[in-house]
C-alpha cells in the first residue's frame, strides 16, 4: 500500500522522505525525520511508534543498521512491518517482514533507501534509488520528488495511490518542509505542485522564526509598510 524513499543531502545535512500510498494521509503515519539524526519510514501494516524508536536509537549513537537490527529483533509484531532508516552519516537499513503485503522490495543506495509493498513490479524501489542518485547537485526535496515520480513511472503500486507527502528537516527542530496531500486521485502530481510553490519560500519561513528583522516581508494585504 506504500512507496517511499528516505534520503540525506551530504552537502547540507538535511534529511527527508517522499512517500505515497493508496491509503489516506500516509505521511502522518509513516514518515519520520529528525534534524541532525536521520529519517525513518514505517509502512505496510503501520506502527507509527517504530519511526520514533528508530530515530531515538540513532540519536543515541547507533547507526541505521544497528538501530534496525535492534528494533527487528525485539518488536513482537515486526513480521507485519516494512521499515527503512538512514542515519547522520548516510548509512542505510531496510526490513520487510514475512507478512509484508503483495509484491514488495527495498533498495539502498548512496544517501538513500527506498521501499514499497503491493508493488506492480519488484524493481520499483531500485528505479527510485537510481533517480535520486542521478541528481547529485539538486536540493534534497527535488531529488526526493524526482525519485517518487520515477517510482510511479516504473509501475508504482499495483493499484492507484491516493495520498502523498514530503518532509524535510534541516538545522532547526521543526521540519522546514512538511507538505501533504491526504486524499486525491493524483496525489503525487498535486504534491509536486505544492513543492514548486513552497520551494522558493522555504528558507524565508525558516528565517522568520530565527531572525524576523532579516526575513523577507510577508507580501500580503496590510503589510505594505
Amino acid at each position: 500500500m506504500t512507496l517511499s524513499i528516505a534520503g540525506r543531502c551530504a552537502r547540507t545535512g538535511q534529511f527527508g522522505i517522499a512517500i505515497s500510498s493508496s491509503s489516506p494521509a500516509v505521511a502522518a503515519r509513516c514518515a519520520w525525520a529528525r534534524a541532525g539524526v536521520g529519517a525513518a519510514c514505517t509502512q505496510n501494516i503501520t506502527d507509527p511508534r517504530l519511526g520514533t524508536v528508530l530515530l531515538d536509537r540513532m540519536a543515541a549513537g547507533e547507526s541505521a543498521p544497528e538501530a534496525m537490527a535492534a528494533v527487528t529483533s525485539t518488536e513482537p509484531l515486526v513480521s507485519w512491518r516494512q521499515l527503512t532508516a538512514i542515519d547522520q552519516n548516510g548509512g542505510t537499513a531496510s526490513w520487510s517482514g514475512e507478512r509484508t503485503l503483495g509484491t514488495f522490495a527495498t533498495a539502498e543506495g548512496p544517501d538513500c533507501v527506498a521501499a514499497g509493498n503491493l508493488l506492480a513490479h519488484s524493481h520499483v524501489p531500485l528505479e527510485m534509488v537510481g533517480a535520486f542518485a542521478a541528481l547529485p547537485r539538486d536540493d534534497l526535496g527535488g531529488r526526493l520528488m524526482a525519485a517518487l515520480a520515477e517510482g510511479l513511472r516504473a509501475g508504482g503500486e499495483a493499484g492507484p495511490v491516493h495520498s502523498a507527502g514530503l518532509i524535510i528537516v534541516s538545522d532547526v527542530p521543526w521540519p522546514v518542509t512538511d507538505l501533504r496531500v491526504d486524499w486525491s486521485e493524483d496525489p503525487v502530481a498535486e504534491l509536486a505542485a505544492l513543492w514548486r510553490l513552497w520551494r522558493p519560500q522555504a528558507d524565508a519561513y525558516r528565517l522568520r522564526a530565527l531572525d524576523p528583522s532579516a526575513a523577507p516581508s510577508y507580501d500580503v494585504p496590510g503589510d505594505e509598510a
